[in-house]
């Protein structure tokens, strides 16, 4: 990372340290923060600082979390997070599931009362990093309607794997299930910038490209009743199951300060050797198999899930992050 991109993550921590949280609760807050920004995520980078700032201050975020970790078994783990800022209460939740399972093959950790995360693949790569199989569900405010209903209740709650690969670059999918992720609309209506279309209908069903329309409005899932289906999947394993919130419960962390979101989250890690001794080479084949495929017109190499995003890191690593004019302001207004 070049000096003038260590400097904006400085900046970052000074923030959060004024707002309260530990030195090491901001630095962690302020590394996921960075992070987006170099692999391209700007929707969950320094665009939502300001929120965190402001749920801080309206005390719905606690600065100063007792958070409690629940051993249920050598493989299983409860956090309650007492309304800490969602980066902390992962960073824990990932550590503690990764733990479990280098002891026991399996790392199954559950957590409410928690908040926004960020990038589920943040934390899904420190679990591939030591060699393990990670998936992690986390629920969202409402933004998608049920399939056949009008009315938005799921968020646009993502769904995660991570595996190690025989390369240094690991296999993460991490896509929200809807058509584009929420903060992408929310930095597009900040910014004035249009969003594509088929993405999102207005409050009167209609189909929408004005950003701040599409957030009074519905979200589309992708594939139809299969991404409202995944998504409700997800609030069950990361509300229902966890203790959080589920059923449309979770607060909007922009515009409703009535109380702390109880987001949940679930990370389930497990050892790659749990039934083949081999799985470094059948992965290694799984993927030289895919890439050998004929390609279309124009396709110069099939990716996997990860390789993008890797390539967006390396690119920006050493480039000044770009913060646009209004969030420019935010980080001033915050640093004073």
């Amino acid at each position: 990372m070049n000096a003038k991109n260590k400097k904006i993550l400085l900046i970052v921590k000074k923030i959060f340290a004024k707002h309260k949280l530990s030195s090491n609760h901001a630095r962690i807050s302020a590394d996921a923060i960075i992070n987006a920004e170099l692999v391209g995520a700007h929707s969950h980078g320094l665009s939502r600082l300001k929120m965190y700032c402001d749920r801080i201050k309206k005390k719905v975020i606690n600065p100063t979390p007792k958070i409690k970790i629940k051993k249920i078994s050598q493989s299983i783990s409860q956090i309650d997070a007492n309304n800490s800022i969602g980066f902390v209460a992962a960073d824990i939740g990932i550590k503690q599931a990764i733990k479990n399972a280098k002891k026991t093959g399996i790392g199954l950790v559950g957590i409410k009362n928690s908040g926004h995360y960020g990038l589920s693949g943040y934390y899904a790569e420190q679990a591939v990093k030591k060699n393990l199989i990670v998936f992690c569900f986390t629920n969202a405010p409402p933004a998608i309607a049920p399939h056949g209903a009008k009315k938005s209740l799921f968020g646009t709650n993502p769904i995660c794997f991570g595996t190690p690969t025989s390369s240094k670059i690991p296999f993460i999918l991490d896509t929200s299930v809807s058509v584009i992720n929420r903060g992408k609309i929310r930095v597009a209506a900040k910014t004035g910038k249009k969003i594509p279309e088929g993405v999102a209908l207005d409050k009167f069903g209609k189909p929408t490209t004005d950003a701040k329309k599409a957030l009074t409005g519905v979200q589309l899932p992708i594939a139809g009743f299969r991404g409202s289906g995944l998504a409700w999947m997800v609030d069950i394993l990361s509300g229902v199951f966890t203790g959080g919130n589920h059923g449309g419960k979770v607060k909007d962390p922009f515009d409703d300060f009535s109380g702390p979101q109880n987001i949940g989250h679930l990370f389930f890690v497990m050892k790659p050797n749990l039934f083949v001794g081999n799985y470094s080479e059948r992965i290694k084949e799984n993927i030289k198999r895919i890439k050998k495929l004929p390609k279309i017109k124009g396709v110069r190499e099939i990716l996997y899930p990860g390789q993008c995003k890797q390539l967006r890191y390396k690119k920006n690593i050493n480039k000044m992050i770009n913060i646009p004019a209004n969030i420019a302001d935010d980080l001033k207004k915050l640093n004073a």
